[in-house]
C-alpha cells in the first residue's frame, strides 16, 4: 500500500506522533487512520511505562485562576529534563491540568494515595489521573500526559497540587 504524505500529515495532527511513527503505523495498519490512531496510542503507553522509573527532577510549577479571582489552582508538574521543561508544550499541559483542577476538584492525584478507609464521594472521580479531560472527553488526564511522554520522550509526572475557593477552608 501506498502512504500519502496527506495521510502522514492527517495523523500526524491528529495525535501529534513523529513522522516515521505515523508512516509505520499507517503501513502496518494498511492506511486505515483510526486504527492508526489506536496503534500509536497503545504504543505511547508502551512507551511511557518504560519511563515510568526515571528520575523526574525538574519542572515547573503553573497556576490557573477562574472566576475573577475566586478560584484557582496551583501544580507542581515534573520531568526528567530542564530542556523539555520550557517547551511549549510542558508548559501548556500544566497549564491544562491546573485548569483541570479548578474545574473539577480532585481529591488525590492517583488512586494509590487514598488512605484506607476514605469515605469518598459516590458519584465523583476523586483522582485526577483517573478524571475525564475537560477540553476533550474522549481523554483522560492519564492519556494526556502520555501523549505528552510519547512526544518528549521523558518521563512526566505530577508531583502535588493545590487548589484554592474563595471562603473555603480545609477541615
Amino acid at each position: 500500500m501506498d502512504i500519502t504524505t496527506e495521510s502522514i500529515k492527517a495523523l500526524r495532527e491528529k495525535c501529534g506522533a513523529g513522522i516515521m511513527d505515523c508512516r509505520a503505523a499507517l503501513i502496518e495498519t494498511n492506511g486505515n487512520l483510526e486504527k492508526a490512531v489506536a496503534l500509536l496510542k497503545e504504543r505511547g503507553c508502551a512507551k511511557a511505562a518504560k519511563k515510568a522509573d526515571r528520575v523526574t527532577a525538574q519542572g515547573l510549577v503553573e497556576t490557573y485562576i477562574h472566576n475573577g479571582g475566586r478560584l484557582g489552582a496551583m501544580v507542581e508538574l515534573n520531568c526528567e529534563t530542564d530542556f523539555v521543561a520550557r517547551t511549549e508544550e510542558f508548559r501548556l499541559l500544566a497549564r491544562d491540568i491546573a485548569m483541570q483542577i479548578t474545574a473539577m476538584n480532585p481529591l488525590y492525584i492517583q488512586a494509590d494515595q487514598i488512605p484506607n478507609g476514605a469515605v469518598l464521594p459516590e458519584d465523583e472521580i476523586v483522582c485526577l489521573v483517573d478524571q475525564t479531560f475537560i477540553k476533550d472527553p474522549s481523554k483522560t488526564i492519564k492519556d494526556l500526559i502520555v501523549e505528552v511522554i510519547a512526544r518528549t520522550g521523558e518521563n512526566i509526572r505530577i508531583s502535588r497540587f493545590v487548589r484554592f475557593e474563595l471562603g473555603v477552608y480545609p477541615e
